[in-house]
């Protein structure tokens, strides 16, 4: 059991409640309730469990009496909740969320709960009652239309020079509504040479700015300025976990097994993958690609075709059912409070949705790539095709994927790479 999944344990209520000024040598009802489950907790409950209640303790304010009552705010459950399989993470950012410190480094695989977790913790800082998860404040923060959490994609291949001087001038500016700002730089682990440029800022920004960075991983380039941040690393799901996850969502185990595959070991793609008819269909058009080839321009072009077409569908109606409903709530969001910034925010759920669309065509040429990629390991290893043949079409699919965060041109990078690949029959292949 998950340290947030211990609400049946914790014998409070989910909203917040008044809590009635006791003297300082008596604990507040909440306390002592607090306390009473932790006695009442059987010997072999999990520890997880068990933290969650200390944890619960150490929030309640039970200094002296004020003479005003004493507001407690609920446990901020909800906010974490579409973070899986990331325990150790969630429990450093809520900590770090009562005492924020100038910037802090999120490092994992995309698609694994980084973005979602950076979205919650700036929900959390900048919510008067430290993440309750049902606020305008929460709201708006984690759906990104909140004007002092700004998110910041990379433009190009990577992060330039001319886009860190930009970040500089968004983190001198003042908060609009709160006394903080919140700054996501995303695909950090591509800082290149702007990195020197940004190191100043990020290490003493104003007292009204925290960076949360996201980065793949660490590269060389990134390392003085990790230096400067509080790391919290993510974990890669297992393939059991997210089976499991698949098929909590009502997929059957094959099936399950079959999406899991296919992520990549991405929760997140993985959920997206669940409700999509066609997988099946675009793994097998990867896989017979080497015995379509046969060493002609016309080939080439036409596989590199019919690819582009499938990455252009893969996966895309669940992906834009998502996102209509996300501008059905924008819209619902302007009506009921006004069109102050409406277009400006308009215009950034616009651009997400457009980011979303594009990550989520590479993460369909990755599948496609490790797909034939794993076609001429078995050629090698089955020894269907000789060594060096089989070695140089295995590297070049590597060169191929690891370009890929560059944002090649793929109507040439496609054609590029089919015409480096040999040719397997139906009895190699």
């Amino acid at each position: 059991m998950s340290l947030f999944d211990a609400d049946e344990y914790l014998n409070l209520p989910e909203e917040p409640e008044e809590v009635a000024a006791q003297p300082a040598d008596e604990p507040v009802p909440a306390v002592a309730v607090l306390l009473d489950t932790l006695e009442e907790l059987p010997p072999d409950a999990p520890e997880s469990i068990v933290d969650a209640v200390l944890e619960e303790v150490a929030l309640v304010d039970v200094g002296p009496p004020a003479p005003a009552p004493v507001v407690r705010v609920s446990s901020s459950v909800g906010l974490w909740d579409e973070v899986r399989f990331q325990d150790g993470a969630v429990a450093a950012l809520r900590a770090a969320a009562r005492q924020p410190v100038h910037a802090y480094l999120l490092v994992g695989q995309p698609g694994n709960g980084t973005m979602r977790a950076a979205l919650s913790f700036g929900a959390a800082l900048l919510c008067p009652n430290g993440g309750c998860s049902v606020c305008d404040v929460c709201q708006r923060a984690r759906n990104q239309v909140h004007p002092d959490l700004i998110t910041v994609e990379r433009e190009g291949a990577s992060i330039n020079v001319d886009q860190a001087r930009e970040i500089i001038r968004l983190a001198m500016r003042s908060p609009v509504e709160g006394a903080r700002k919140v700054l996501i730089l995303t695909d950090f682990h591509l800082v290149t040479n702007a990195g020197p440029t940004l190191l100043k800022i990020i290490e003493e920004p104003p007292e009204s700015t925290i960076f949360v960075i996201l980065a793949d991983h660490l590269p060389p380039e990134l390392v003085t300025i990790a230096s400067r941040c509080v790391q919290i690393p993510f974990v890669k799901p297992t393939a059991v976990q997210i089976i499991g996850a698949l098929i909590e969502s009502g997929l059957d185990a094959d099936r399950a097994a079959q999406v899991a595959e296919a992520s990549g070991g991405q929760l997140e793609r993985a959920l997206l993958l669940a409700s999509d008819d066609h997988l099946a269909g675009r793994v097998s058009f990867w896989d017979m690609i080497p015995t379509r080839l046969d060493g002609s321009g016309a080939a080439v072009a036409s596989l590199a075709g019919e690819a582009l077409t499938l990455l252009d569908s893969a996966a895309v109606g669940p992906l834009e059912a998502r996102q209509a409903t996300e501008v059905a709530a924008l819209e619902a969001r302007i009506e009921q409070t006004g069109t102050r910034g409406a277009i400006g925010q308009r215009k950034e759920l616009t651009e997400r949705h457009k980011r979303e669309l594009k990550r989520l065509r590479d993460d369909e040429l990755r599948l496609g790539l490790s797909v034939l990629q794993r076609r001429f390991h078995s050629a090698l290893v089955n020894q269907t095709l000789d060594d060096r043949s089989a070695i140089r079409a295995i590297e070049a699919i590597g060169a191929t994927n690891e370009h890929l965060e560059r944002n090649p041109n793929l109507n040439l990078a496609l054609p590029a790479l089919f015409l480096k690949l040999p040719r397997l029959t139906a009895s190699t292949a």
